[in-house]
């Protein structure tokens, strides 16, 4: 079977001259010549298990056909054994880095890590990031259409899994012709996809980077997930998840936001960036308006967020990470037994304020790791903002991606 040759998702700014009347168009070059960006990107759909070949879920039901968003960033070597996949968090998407053409206003959303001469350095790697199975983001999900009504599913939609979001992305990377990964990086729901790949594809994975994760979801971080997603069927709009063509559900999503949001940060980050300052007056109100910036800031993200969301997606996306559980799934509590399928060499950071996914979790896997004789390298990193450090810029995080593919494709070459 011939496979077919890929090149980056990206147009070079050399090669590409829009026009630069814009003057947001100009910033771009500007920014984009100076090496550190891969330039315009655009975002590809690859559609596969179409009927009656469906894709069979962890659940026993079957889906098809599945659309999945996906993008690329530098180019795929001869021998393909350059590709490293990135796995995207909950409301992520396939717009890792770069710009589109049509949105100069926002750089892709891991734009600090991935690129030239970045931590993950798109002229050495072939990078592919997809958006994953029930987002909103060009992939297929509850807001997709069910091709046997021709209506959006709503709560149709199967319940999928940590898995079955793996299981698709492995169909994508068939499709590309890519039969083994440099790496996997990714951080939270992202950081549970790099997990899954290790043990469901072993063969497939030389390394891994795992980033502010967990192998389960604590009480407390299914309890603030089921709060969340109680705030979204609690508005009447949602309406049994069938909102799709009329008013959605879009005060419970705004709130549902504000309360995950609030577990990205820390207490130290919400201290400097806000204390209890007041928004845009000099004394209370005495009323329930948005007294302290604080207040401010929970409703503009929720705000923001429901212009680009889907809440049944919010629902499914949650819901799936609060199944996810290495140890129940691969060896019946055991997570030792769970990582001895691994064979990757493991980089797993995380961050000293992350409160979500705080540090003895990712001890928990390194022990499970180490025992069984695995490559490992951890990093606690020192950081006040919360959960979200790994997205923000972090000099020592880049270092450590850096070295550490360098370190893997040099030994893997050798």
């Amino acid at each position: 079977m011939s496979v077919p040759m890929f090149y980056s998702g990206a147009v070079s700014p050399q090669n590409h001259q829009p026009s630069i009347d814009n003057p947001k168009m100009s910033e771009y070059l500007e920014h984009a010549r100076g090496g550190d960006s891969v330039g315009i990107v655009k975002k590809r759909s690859f559609t596969f298990a179409r009927p009656p070949k469906r894709m069979t879920l962890e659940n026993g039901s079957k889906l098809g056909p599945v659309t999945l968003a996906y993008e690329t960033f530098g180019a795929l070597n001869p021998e393909r054994t350059n590709a490293v996949l990135i796995t995207h968090a909950l409301s992520g998407d396939s717009h890792a880095a770069g710009y589109y053409h049509d949105d100069l206003d926002k750089p892709g959303w891991w734009e600090i890590m991935v690129g030239p001469g970045k931590g993950i350095d798109t002229d050495k790697y072939f990078v592919v990031c997809s958006n994953i199975l029930g987002s909103c983001m060009g992939s297929t999900g509850p807001g997709s259409i069910n091709p046997e009504t021709g209506r959006p599913f709503g709560l149709d939609f199967p319940v999928v899994t940590i898995g079955d979001m793996v299981t698709a992305q492995k169909a994508l990377l068939d499709h590309l012709g890519i039969r083994r990964l440099l790496s996997v990086a990714g951080g939270s729901i992202g950081g549970m996809q790099v997990l899954e790949w290790c043990l469901r594809y072993p063969e497939m994975v030389v390394s891994a980077i795992p980033l502010a994760t967990t192998t389960k979801h604590s009480a407390l971080t299914i309890a603030f997930n089921e709060v969340a997603r109680q705030a979204i069927m609690a508005d009447p709009n949602w309406n049994n998840g069938d909102y799709y063509g009329g008013a959605k559900p879009d005060l419970g999503l705004a709130v549902a936001r504000m309360i995950g949001h609030i577990t990205y940060l820390s207490d130290e980050s919400m201290r400097q960036k806000f204390g209890r300052r007041l928004q845009d007056r000099r004394d209370f109100s005495f009323n329930f308006d948005a007294d302290f910036q604080v207040e401010s800031y929970l409703r503009y993200q929720g705000a923001k967020f429901v212009e680009r969301f889907d809440a049944n997606s919010f629902l499914y996306i949650t819901k799936a990470a609060d199944y996810f559980d290495l140890a129940r799934q691969y060896n019946s509590g055991s997570l030792v037994k769970a990582f001895s399928r691994a064979r990757a060499k493991f980089l797993v950071v995380s961050f000293t304020s992350d409160w979500l996914y705080p540090t003895y979790q990712s001890r928990e896997m390194v022990k499970a790791m180490k025992k069984n004789g695995l490559d490992v390298s951890f990093c606690e990193i020192e950081a006040h903002w919360g959960h979200d450090a790994f997205l923000l810029p972090n000099e020592r995080l880049t270092a450590l991606i850096r070295g550490f593919l360098g370190r893997v494709q040099h030994e893997t070459k050798g």
